[in-house]
Formats: C-alpha cells, sequence, structure tokens
C-alpha cells in the first residue's frame, strides 16, 4: 500500500530543525551540479540558511539540545534491560558530536565572509535576478569546470559539517523515541495529549486521498484531514500510523 510520510513539529525550534535539515538536504543534493539548473537550488538553499543563521543563536540551541540527550542516555548506564554496548556507542557518538560542535565556528561565519557568495547573494533575492546581466560573476562561475565547481561546493559545505552532524544526531535519536501505532481518525478528526513531544510522524494511505492540517504544541494537538481534490475537510474515517517523539 503507497502511503504519504508527513511529520509536524511542536515547537518553533523543531520547526527551525526540520527547515535546516530540509535545506542541507538540498544543499547535498544540487551540490552535483547534474544539470544546468542545481545551482538555483544550491544558492538558494544555502543563502536561505545564512538568512537562519542571521535570525537565531542555532549553534547555541543545538548544543544545549544535544546536552540533553546525552544527560537522558547516561541516566541509563547500568540500568538492568537496557543494551549497554549500543548505549556506550550513542554516548560516544553524542560526545564526538557535540565536542565537533562546540569547537565549530558561528554557523555562517565563514560563507559571509566569502567575497564570491557575498557578492551574489545581495541580488539572488530579486525576481529573476540570477540573469547574466544581474550576476556576471555567477555567469563566470557557471562556465568554470564541473570539478573546479564541485569543489567549491564542498568547500562551503565543510564550514557547515558540524551543523549537519549534530543535527542529524539530534533528530535522529528524537525520531527514535516515537513508535508507529495504528490510530483512526473519526470523521476525518483526531486530538491527543502530547507529553513534552518535539515531532509529530504520520503514514497516510494514499487510497484517501486527503493530507493533514495539525494544530497543536508539546502538550497537545489536533490533526484534521483535507481531501486534496476539493481543499474541503475530509468526513471520512481516515485510518494512518502516528509515533509521536520526545
Amino acid at each position: 500500500m503507497t502511503t504519504h510520510y508527513f511529520e509536524h513539529p511542536l515547537n518553533e525550534k523543531t520547526r527551525i530543525y526540520l527547515r535546516v535539515e530540509a535545506l542541507l538536504n538540498q544543499l547535498n543534493i544540487a551540490a552535483q551540479f547534474s544539470d544546468d539548473m542545481q545551482h538555483l537550488l544550491f544558492y538558494r538553499s544555502l543563502f536561505d540558511l545564512l538568512e537562519i543563521f542571521e535570525q537565531i543563536q542555532l549553534k547555541s540551541e543545538l548544543a544545549k539540545d544535544i546536552e540533553k540527550q546525552r544527560l537522558t542516555y547516561r541516566s541509563w548506564l547500568n540500568v538492568d534491560g537496557v543494551d549497554q554496548e549500543m548505549l556506550q556507542s550513542i554516548l560516544s557518538e553524542v560526545d564526538i558530536v557535540h565536542s565537533d560542535l562546540m569547537a565549530a565556528e558561528r554557523f555562517g561565519q565563514s560563507l559571509k565572509e566569502d567575497r564570491f557568495l557575498s557578492a551574489i547573494r545581495q541580488r539572488f533575492n530579486l525576481p529573476g535576478g540570477s540573469c547574466c546581466f544581474d550576476l556576471p560573476a555567477l555567469h563566470h562561475w557557471l562556465h568554470l569546470p564541473l570539478d573546479k565547481k564541485r569543489g567549491d561546493a564542498i568547500k562551503w559545505q565543510s564550514s557547515l559539517k558540524p551543523l549537519a552532524n549534530a543535527l542529524e544526531l539530534w533528530l535522529k535519536l528524537t525520531r527514535e523515541t516515537g513508535h508507529f501505532r495504528p490510530i483512526q481518525a473519526q470523521a476525518g478528526f483526531y486530538q491527543s495529549d502530547a507529553e513534552e513531544a518535539n515531532i509529530l510522524r504520520l503514514e497516510i494511505p494514499m487510497q484517501y486521498g486527503v493530507y493533514p492540517m495539525i494544530s497543536g504544541h508539546k502538550n497537545r494537538f489536533a490533526i484534521k484531514f483535507i481531501e486534496f481534490g476539493s481543499g474541503q475537510a475530509s468526513v471520512a474515517n481516515v485510518e494512518f500510523n502516528l509515533a509521536v517523539c520526545c
């Protein structure tokens, strides 16, 4: 059965984390420059990340959240029934990621200081601003050999590696706290308590032709299913799988 996978954050910080994750994924895919237009996605993703870095202290927030996870896992040391070998492996990975994160520069600092990136970023937000007459330096770059362009992308992405590793680990451990269980939304609606949750994960069969509209916060949430074709609230019973991740 084909399913529609969906995630929803239950607090603003997690919302930002998921946006950054999506932008990093876009960056990695576009950095291959396998077609003539992927540079647009690459630079748009990179500059969107810089916008986020300028708005919030992402490094300090992520470091605090990684530390919370470390304290949680340490509390399970020598607890009966806990796989201690796996726990030690997780703690070792958390320690390495946290150390690298603390030693890293402020996110985006070297990217902001790059003269080429700074020059093209100023005009990239203009509608159609990537035309050759707006950004001649970019169009010169586009005619460089592919290996040179990919090398530049690797260099720019390398400064984001501590962020990417820390965020990947935090989201992985957070997602693993929730386990999918079958739910039925009566007349297209479901609500429940969340208990300090960060993320809702849904698996929705495509056969229903619906998508979720979710509202709530870390302690309570509500899901209303909307018919894709009409945009109206569904009145059908919808069976789906739900994981609440803390």
